[in-house]
C-alpha cells in the first residue's frame, strides 16, 4: 500500500504519463492535450459558441470534456482516500480577495497563453514533442526559457 500512499519518483511517473500518449493515439486516435477542452466548454455553453465556432466539430471532441472530468475525479479519489493527512487546496493567503484576484488574473494569463501558442505545456511538450512537430520545440523551449528566467528573477530578488 505504500506505493499507493506516497509520493512517486520522477522515473516512475514520467514513462507511465509517457506511455499515456501512444496508447491514447493507438487506441482512439486522440491527441494527449488539455487546453482544447475549453474551446469545447466554450461550444457548448455560451449561447451564441455555435455561431462562432463554426468549424467545431463538437461530437468529435466531446471526450475531452471526459478526460478532464476524470482527471478533477482522480484528484479528488488522491487527495481523498490514498493521502496520509489532509491535503491543503491553496496555500492561505489565496482565501481573500486580492488572493482570489491573483489566481483569476493567472487563469486569464495562462489561458490566453495557451491559445496564443496553440495549445498547453502538456499538448507541445509531451504530445507534440513525440510527434516531431516543429512548433511544438519551439514552444517548449519558450515554456523552458521563461521559466528558468522567471526562476532567475525571483532568486535576485
Amino acid at each position: 500500500m505504500d506505493v499507493l500512499f506516497g509520493v512517486w519518483d520522477w522515473y516512475i511517473g514520467g514513462p507511465l504519463l509517457g506511455l499515456f500518449v501512444p496508447i491514447l493515439l493507438l487506441a482512439g486516435n486522440k491527441q494527449f492535450g488539455i487546453s482544447t477542452t475549453f474551446e469545447h466548454f466554450c461550444y457548448t455553453i455560451l449561447p451564441g459558441g455555435k455561431n462562432v465556432l463554426k468549424t467545431y466539430n463538437a461530437s468529435k471532441n466531446s471526450w475531452k470534456v471526459y478526460f478532464v472530468a476524470g482527471i478533477v475525479l482522480g484528484a479528488f479519489i488522491a487527495s481523498t482516500f490514498l493521502s496520509e493527512g489532509p491535503v491543503q487546496f491553496l496555500p492561505p493567503e489565496y482565501y481573500s480577495l486580492q488572493g482570489a484576484l491573483k489566481l483569476f488574473m493567472g487563469g486569464v494569463l495562462i489561458g490566453f497563453g495557451t491559445r496564443y501558442a496553440n495549445g498547453c505545456t502538456a499538448g507541445h511538450s509531451i504530445f507534440g514533442l513525440s510527434i516531431l512537430n516543429a512548433g511544438s520545440f519551439k514552444a517548449t523551449v519558450s515554456f523552458f526559457a521563461g521559466g528558468v528566467i522567471y526562476t532567475g528573477l525571483n532568486y535576485l530578488l
